[in-house]
C-alpha cells in the first residue's frame, strides 16, 4: 500500500482501529492535516483507525517497533524514516493544502499590549530572518546546518536541506522539485496572518468536535491574528507591501474552495464529522 486509495481499501477489509496513525497534538496542524487527508478518502480518523499523540522525536522509533502504521509530523522525522528504510512519504502537507500556513509566533495578548515596541521588534526580527533564509539557496542550506546542530534538532543536515529547498524523495524511488515548496518570504507575504487561515482551523476544530458550539469565527480570528502588529513590523523592516485583503482563497486536495465565507456551513458540510461535534 503506497497511496491513499490503497489505504482505504486496506482499512475497509480490516476491523475498526486495526491501524494506528500518530500526530503531534490534538489541536495542532499535523492533526488537522492527518484528519483531512484520511477523511478525504472516506476514512474516519476516530472510528476506522486509531489516532494518537506522539512527540516528534519519538515518531520514527515508534514506527520502527510497530506501534503505529503512519504519522504526520514536520521534518526531519519524515526524511529520517525514509533514510532508515522504515517508511515513505505518502503525501506532503502541500498536497493537502498548497501554500498552507505552518508554525506561529504566539504570545499573550496582555504582553503585546504592555510591550508594543518589543512585540513589533520581535516580529520584525523574524521577518528579517525569513528574508535572509529565502535570499539564496546557500542561506537556506546554512539555516539547515544551524538547525541540525546538537543544541537544536540534533540530526543530520541532509535530513533538513532537501525539503527546505523543495527537493523531495518519497522513499519509493520518486524524486522531484515540488511545485509548492516550503516558503519563507515571497515578498514578506508568507508571514501575513490571513484571517481566513485562522478561521479555517476553527472550522476543523468544529468538524472534529474540539468546539462544541459554533464560534464567532471572524471575531476570534481577528483577535488572534494580529494584522496590526504584523503591519507595524513590516513598516519597520521596510520593503514589504501588505496584502490589500484580509482573506484569501485556497483550494484543498478534495477540490473544496475555502475563502472565509460561511465558515459554519463549511465546517458542517464535511461528510465525516466526529460524533457529538
Amino acid at each position: 500500500m503506497t497511496d491513499l486509495g490503497g489505504l482505504k481499501r486496506l482499512i475497509d477489509r480490516s476491523a475498526p482501529g486495526s491501524y494506528t496513525f500518530a500526530h503531534t497534538f490534538p489541536t495542532g496542524t499535523h492533526a488537522m492535516w492527518l484528519y483531512y487527508w484520511l477523511a478525504s478518502a472516506g476514512i474516519d480518523p476516530f472510528n476506522d483507525v486509531r489516532t494518537v499523540v506522539v512527540p516528534p522525536p519519538q515518531m520514527v522509533m515508534n514506527m520502527r517497533i510497530g506501534n503505529m502504521s503512519g504519522f504526520c509530523v514536520g521534518e526531519p522525522w519524515n526524511a529520517r524514516a525514509i533514510n532508515d528504510r522504515i517508511g515513505f512519504t505518502a503525501a506532503t502537507s502541500q498536497d493537502i493544502w498548497p501554500e498552507h500556513p505552518e508554525k506561529v509566533l504566539g504570545t499573550r495578548r496582555d504582553w503585546v499590549e504592555r510591550n508594543p515596541n518589543t512585540a513589533r521588534a520581535l516580529v520584525a526580527a523574524l521577518m528579517e530572518a525569513q528574508r535572509w533564509i529565502a535570499a539564496s539557496p546557500e542561506n537556506t542550506r546554512e539555516t539547515a546546518r544551524l538547525l541540525a546542530r546538537r543544541g537544536w534538532l540534533n540530526t543530520k543536515e541532509q535530513y533538513l536541506t532537501g525539503r527546505m529547498l523543495g527537493e523531495y524523495d518519497n522513499g519509493l524511488g520518486r524524486r522531484w522539485q515540488d511545485a509548492h515548496p516550503m516558503r519563507f518570504w515571497a515578498g514578506g507575504e508568507v508571514s501575513f496572518p490571513w484571517l481566513s487561515d485562522g478561521m479555517w482551523f476553527l472550522t476543523q476544530f468544529r468538524c472534529w468536535g474540539v468546539l462544541k458550539q459554533a464560534p464567532d469565527y471572524l471575531a476570534v480570528a481577528s483577535r488572534i491574528n494580529r494584522i496590526d502588529v504584523w503591519q507595524a513590523a513590516a513598516q519597520a523592516v521596510g520593503g514589504i507591501s501588505a496584502p490589500a485583503a484580509r482573506m484569501r482563497s485556497s483550494t484543498l486536495m478534495d477540490g473544496t474552495v475555502w475563502n472565509g465565507s460561511d465558515p459554519e456551513g463549511y465546517a458542517r458540510h464535511f461528510s465525516i464529522q466526529r460524533k457529538g461535534a
